[in-house]
């Protein structure tokens, strides 16, 4: 199975950038790289902090790509401003593999499997970004967050060869899971269990670990929300269970797993409240209800003008679930009647 870090520089680990962080010395560019979201976001939100809390709004940016009126031009402007009062600026691009590897359909597709050497590829705007990675600023650090990157064009190549690369797979080795080791995924997952386990100053049987682990196969997301749905069921217990274990993988909820989002959709504010409590209440994760809502508002929101103002939102809510700025259920609920907006109905 080919790795990404074959083609480039050599790759670093979440723990690199953990000390790069700490020693003041974060490199000019990273790409984030994997489907890992919860540890993507982890990262780019402790490299953020580097910026002063009274300089952000000066000297933090985050881009969604993909967003009307983002560009590589633009992406590579914000990175080449200067920071203010400050000694660096941080750059977030979000989405990333909307920039770096858009959908293509019919004969651009076709042009995809011809052109894979990327020398036919044709003049475009990421080629500001190219000349952007290969001689970035010395005062600007560029977060690039992606789920996937076309490694055979020009501003693929680059990035893989010019940034710091920092993959985050979850529980597989790679991008794809065929020909992955299921038993090594299963080990990996079990000491993840142990370890959240562990933090919060609980004991877990081991076969009560084990269920956790195995039932999430290469699944990092799930493995995440069956974790986080287990501390909450056994809160206020000194130790796990296997029957604990048991209740959690093999719960099946009634709850309509998109009625919040449906419900804000209607602008109907009181609904959507009622069914947050509900979702939460029926053991829902809050990082994983905050993704539907982002999805909601990158895919569906129909008034494109609040869209700004909600990616703010969701941002805000993103850092303060992170940092335990508020009780999660209070800064969900918060959320929600922002989202809902003007259309909100009594």
């Amino acid at each position: 199975m080919q790795r990404y870090n074959e083609v480039l520089m050599p790759s670093a680990t979440p723990a690199d950038v953990r000390t790069a962080i700490a020693k003041g010395a974060l490199a000019p560019v990273y790409l984030l790289l994997g489907d890992d979201e919860a540890e993507i976001a982890r990262l780019a939100g402790e490299i953020a902090r580097v910026v002063e809390d009274e300089l952000r709004a000066f000297n933090l940016e985050r881009i969604y790509a993909g967003e009307k009126g983002v560009t590589a031009a633009s992406i590579v402007e914000s990175a080449q401003q200067l920071p203010m009062m400050g000694d660096r600026r941080i750059v977030i691009v979000l989405r990333g593999e909307r920039l770096l590897k858009p959908k293509r359909r019919g004969k651009a597709a076709q042009d995809d499997v011809e052109d894979v050497d990327g020398e036919s590829e044709p003049a475009s705007d990421l080629d500001l970004l190219t000349a952007y990675v290969q001689n970035p600023g010395t005062s600007t650090t560029l977060v690039l967050m992606a789920s996937d990157i076309d490694k055979t064009r020009r501003a693929g190549k680059a990035i893989l060869k010019h940034a710091t690369v920092i993959e985050c797979w979850g529980l597989k080795a790679g991008r794809d899971a065929r020909g992955a080791d299921l038993r090594q995924a299963a080990r990996i997952a079990e000491q993840m269990v142990r370890k959240s386990v562990a933090e919060t100053g609980q004991a877990i049987e081991p076969a009560a670990a084990r269920l956790v682990a195995e039932r999430a196969g290469f699944d990092i997301v799930r493995l995440r929300g069956d974790i986080e749905r287990l501390m909450l069921y056994t809160v206020g217990k000194p130790g796990i269970t296997l029957a604990d274990a048991r209740e959690i993988v093999s719960a099946e909820s009634s709850q309509d797993d998109w009625a919040v989002t449906n419900a804000i959709q209607q602008g109907n504010a009181r609904e959507a409240l009622r069914q947050l409590a509900m979702a939460l209440d029926a053991g829902g994760v809050p990082y994983q209800i905050l993704g539907q809502l982002a999805w909601f508002v990158r895919d569906r929101m129909a008034d494109a003008r609040r869209i700004p103002a909600a990616i703010e939102a969701l941002f805000r809510t993103d850092l303060d679930l992170k940092s335990s700025g508020g009780d999660p259920r209070v800064l969900l609920e918060r959320l929600v009647v922002e989202l809902c907006g003007g259309t909100r109905r009594a």
